[in-house]
């Protein structure tokens, strides 16, 4: 879908070239699920032309009922759509427009200090004012498993879990033997008949291209009961997290009409790979990529570069407090499962925070991959830690390598110290070690305003809520190990 440098002229020629009948608002809240209202086109159209009262009066929202958001006594809220965000809803029968909306206070349009995308186009801001780069560039790795069934249950004495996967051989199809079956841990890059579900991604790689979303590879990862990767094209910041948050939707809803259950949990299966988002990352300045350097000595990385990776890896264990939000988060985070749990950086290597690609050689294409993170973080909290963490490491010219943060070209999962000479340091172990982390470390975060110690505080107590809600349910691994104490 092309996009017009008037944002409004492109909606009224969508209007006209679909026959809109439907506009759907969507927006995020702190944990970085959407929400979603519709109204009919008559709202805001009039024979064609779309009346600016959508975004001068905006749309009005009880607050109150969004999670993590205002209490009932202040609820009052507006939703101002962008309308820059527009996409064709694929997955509506009535024809529909999808709006990216911000919310704001009613009195005077101000951003809501808890909005998520407000902290994503602060993120922005900040950037340009530093003089470093003009925008920064963020291409994922978006990992899910697709499962036939998942049911679970938590009562007074009874608690049980069932995921079922024929394509794994879990649950009820254990030990059937009429179908194809991926060993364990050698899903990757199956083909079919083994790869049970190449065409329900293609019919979400479909969407996702109807949806102005290039994918660039989808497949079967490594994991075997329905683990999928889809990876998609590099774009700038807010305008990513915007493309995440649609793109799971979109996942979501194909395997919905497979009689399919798709899940962006970390780990939702014991002995496999989880679900990670790695993320590709790097800036442009006058249009030209500032992570290259012809004479870099390590790999064409510029000293910028090499200053932004010091940043990020001085920052690790803080940033995976929102990079990896969630208890389930650290049991993907182990040794042994691509997870990457090493403080460091290296060329080629899987099992560092910090991977620099070997491919594609092109100057324009010279980035850095974060590996920490996974699909069940806020996006636009995410891209926001990570860039601030970086551009704090180009202030202070942090050197990764006088840090002893690397380079690592060997496996970080096997590290001896006695032959590397060097000491290296791991990323926090729980998500309660991360908000702790994040409590002692959090001044970058709080630069240009993009986050604010009251954003911060508010994220600690958030979290902490929720480890106390998981953690005061036993849980049947604990009746295994401690049962006939």
């Amino acid at each position: 879908m092309k996009t017009f440098l008037d944002p409004i002229k492109n909606i009224e020629k969508l209007i006209r070239k679909y026959h809109i009948k439907r506009f759907k608002f969507r927006a995020c809240d702190l944990s970085g699920r959407q929400i979603e209202f519709t109204v009919p086109t008559d709202r805001f159209v009039n024979k064609g032309i779309l009346s600016s009262r959508i975004i001068d009066e905006g749309i009005a929202v009880d607050a109150s009922s969004i999670r993590g958001f205002k209490t009932i006594e202040q609820s009052d809220m507006l939703l101002i759509p962008d309308l820059k965000s527009v996409v064709y809803d694929v997955d509506s029968k009535t024809p529909t427009l999808i709006f990216v909306c911000d919310f704001k206070e009613p009195e005077n349009h101000t951003t809501y200090w808890r909005d998520p995308r407000g902290v994503a186009l602060r993120a922005e801001e900040y950037l340009v004012k530093t003089g470093i780069a003009d925008v920064a560039l963020f291409g994922p790795e978006l990992e899910f498993f697709l499962f036939n069934s998942v049911s679970w249950k938590i009562r007074e004495g009874y608690h049980f879990l069932n995921i079922v996967s024929k394509e794994g051989g879990i649950g009820e199809y254990d030990d059937i033997g009429d179908t194809y079956k991926i060993r364990k841990q050698e899903g990757y890059f199956s083909l079919p008949p083994y790869d049970s579900f190449t065409n329900v991604r293609e019919e979400m790689c479909t969407k996702l291209h109807d949806s102005s979303i290039t994918v660039e590879r989808d497949t079967h990862e490594r994991a075997t009961a329905g683990s999928a990767e889809i990876d998609i094209k590099y774009d700038t910041l807010t305008t990513m997290a915007d493309k995440i948050l649609l793109l799971k939707n979109i996942v979501k809803s194909t395997a919905k009409k497979y009689d399919l259950m798709a899940t962006f949990m970390p780990k939702p299966l014991f002995g496999h790979n989880g679900n990670g988002m790695h993320i590709h990352h790097s800036l442009r300045k006058d249009d030209r990529p500032i992570f290259y350097d012809s004479k870099g000595k390590y790999y064409h990385l510029s000293k910028l570069a090499l200053y932004y990776i010091g940043g990020m890896l001085t920052h690790a264990k803080a940033l995976t407090a929102i990079t990896s939000p969630t208890i389930n988060s650290y049991k993907r985070l182990l040794p042994g499962f691509e997870a990457p749990t090493t403080i460091a950086f290296g060329y080629k290597n899987r099992s560092t925070c910090i991977r620099i690609p070997a491919y594609p050689l092109d100057p324009g294409s010279k980035r850095i991959e974060l590996r920490m993170p996974d699909p069940s973080t806020n996006p636009y909290l995410c891209f926001s830690a990570m860039l601030m963490a970086g551009i704090d490491g180009i202030m202070k010219k942090i050197d990764p390598i006088k840090m002893g943060f690397g380079p690592l070209e060997t496996n970080g999962y096997e590290l001896d110290e006695s032959k590397t000479k060097r000491r290296f340091t791991f990323i926090s172990s729980s998500l309660e070690e991360a908000l702790y982390e994040l409590e002692k470390d959090n001044v970058f975060l709080l630069e240009g305003g993009v986050f604010t110690k009251e954003y911060i505080k508010m994220w600690v107590e958030f979290k902490r809520k929720e480890i106390q809600e998981v953690f005061k349910h036993p849980t049947p691994v604990e009746f295994e190990h401690y049962f006939d104490v």
